[in-house]
């Protein structure tokens, strides 16, 4: 019974944390990070100020920050989604800790993920901090990047708590357990590590404003298929805090090198993944690592379509979002990927 209950909870606060994801995304596309230069609230209140008393008062607080309601609300709906999983995490960790209480030292204990949920709740917290840092830091790239990267990591732990949780069905058979999945478990982890080293080039290319360093160009950048790049520069973890990161403060030469490396990546990830999906589907006849594969080889076959389409289209604001949304769900498709052949494992 308490299996069942986490479960929902999980799949719930799963949706809600795609939500925040894709809003998260929306807010940077639509240049609203810093829609309100404080936090939690924005310029003092719950809102954002819109009569013209407040809109005053607003400004007399924060001189150098004029109020500017369409890039407000954006900041703050994502503020209000972030704050709703954050008390969706903690009513769980509450409900785990009665649970645990409550089942502890029986004879019908069950053996429930607790360090998972409370894990999950400290990742939260963490974000929390970490959105907090996205304004007061004004948008450092450092941070805007370990902010969407953990956004990513709440949204894969929940569906993994899902499926942690959930009442499995079919591959049984122990023979069945023991076809083909040494190989693919390497495999698989390693392209749980690409998908993840692809989405910090994407988070990197979105914090210093390098998706249009190349222009429309396809497959070269910039008339050449090796442009003038400053790798060193490009990718500089050091970059000073002080500065307003609103539209990247980087030269041309910088973020054309973080555009390229993020193509080269959807590239070498793609081929990689391709290659993995041939190998595991001959070594194994478990329904459900087919499955797996099938789910994660469409999700690429889109996802890839998106990228060539933000583009050729100079990055529209519903395929960004898209592309945003695509990539979290490629990377959900392979930690899927994964569970299943540990389950398989066992």
């Amino acid at each position: 019974m308490y299996r069942r209950v986490i479960n929902r909870v999980a799949i719930g606060a799963t949706f809600l944390a795609s939500v925040v994801v894709m809003l998260g995304a929306w807010t940077r596309l639509v240049d609203a990070g810093l829609g309100c230069p404080d936090w939690p609230g924005c310029y003092g209140f719950l809102t954002v100020p819109e009569t013209p008393e407040k809109i005053a008062i607003a400004e007399m607080r924060f001189p150098d920050a004029p109020v500017e309601v369409d890039k407000g609300w954006p900041e703050m709906i994502h503020r209000y989604f972030a704050s709703l999983l954050g008390f969706v995490l903690l009513c769980l960790s509450v409900y785990a800790i009665r649970v645990r209480a409550k089942i502890s030292g029986t004879a019908k204990e069950e053996a429930l993920p607790y360090g998972h949920i409370f894990g999950l709740l400290a990742l939260v917290i963490c974000q929390g901090m970490f959105g907090m840092w996205t304004v007061t830091l004004k948008l450092w790239p450092q941070v805007v990047s370990a902010h969407l990267l953990g956004g990513f990591a709440t949204l894969s732990l929940l569906f993994l708590l899902v499926l942690r949780t959930r009442r499995e069905r079919g591959d049984s058979d122990t023979e069945l357990k023991k076809k083909g999945t040494s190989v693919g478990k390497k495999a698989a982890l390693i392209g749980l590590i690409l998908v993840v080293i692809q989405i910090f080039l994407g988070a990197w290319t979105a914090s210093n404003y390098a998706a249009l360093a190349c222009g429309d160009e396809l497959p070269t950048c910039q008339g050449s298929f090796w442009p003038d790049m400053d790798f060193g520069k490009g990718f500089d973890l050091t970059q000073e805090v002080g500065p307003n990161y609103l539209g990247g403060t980087m030269d041309n030469e910088s973020r054309v090198a973080i555009q390229v490396t993020h193509r080269v990546g959807a590239i070498v990830l793609s081929v990689y993944l391709i290659w993995m999906v041939f190998v595991l589907w001959r070594q194994n006849h478990a329904s459900s690592i087919r499955n797996a594969l099938l789910l994660m080889s469409a999700v690429l076959v889109v996802q890839f379509g998106l990228g060539l389409s933000n583009v050729i289209l100079l990055v529209p604001l519903a395929i960004a979002v898209a592309h945003n949304a695509v990539g979290a769900l490629l990377l959900l498709s392979m930690v899927n990927l994964n569970y299943q052949i540990y389950r398989l494992q066992k």
